[in-house]
């Protein structure tokens, strides 16, 4: 497909951040976490706005709402999953299975998705990543599930 080797081709030079310390904290059993989705599939819930090309910010999801929109847009990503089944990207049902079954604590009331297609990850590292955590972390979430797009 032509999209994916031009894609490839114009991102092959960009180097990997590198971190002096690696960040870690050891979370709870999982029978005793709470879970939350980080996805960068660019969703959005109808009454949102959409998330504009390259940008940076995050939006909360409501994870008891199921009208989930997908804003990534590439040349290299079928959306065909995602609309057949919301949970090939934010898999929500899952989690509340696996929190019914009591494998997980509980699932997160909200969830953040990123807009995948970055240019400059500076803004993430520096300001809507931490900010993104912040968030997750002050309302009892202790493991993230990423679904990257």
């Amino acid at each position: 497909m032509a999209g994916d080797k031009e894609a490839k081709a114009r991102w092959a030079d960009i180097e990997a951040p590198v971190f002096n310390e690696t960040a870690f904290t050891a979370p709870p059993p999982l029978n005793e976490a709470t879970v939350a989705v980080v996805t960068t599939a660019a969703l959005h819930h109808r009454d949102q706005e959409s998330f504009l090309p390259f940008s940076a910010d995050y939006q909360v999801l409501d994870g008891s709402r199921r009208d989930y929109v997908m804003g990534h847009w590439s040349p290299s990503i079928d959306m065909t999953g995602f609309a057949y089944d919301m949970n090939t990207v934010l898999p929500l049902d899952r989690l509340d299975e696996l929190a019914a079954d009591g494998t997980v604590g509980a699932v997160s009331s909200h969830h953040l998705a990123y807009h995948g297609v970055q240019q400059d990850l500076s803004a993430l590292r520096l300001d809507s990543g931490p900010a993104g955590a912040k968030r997750l972390k002050d309302s009892g979430v202790d493991v993230v599930l990423l679904t990257p797009i």
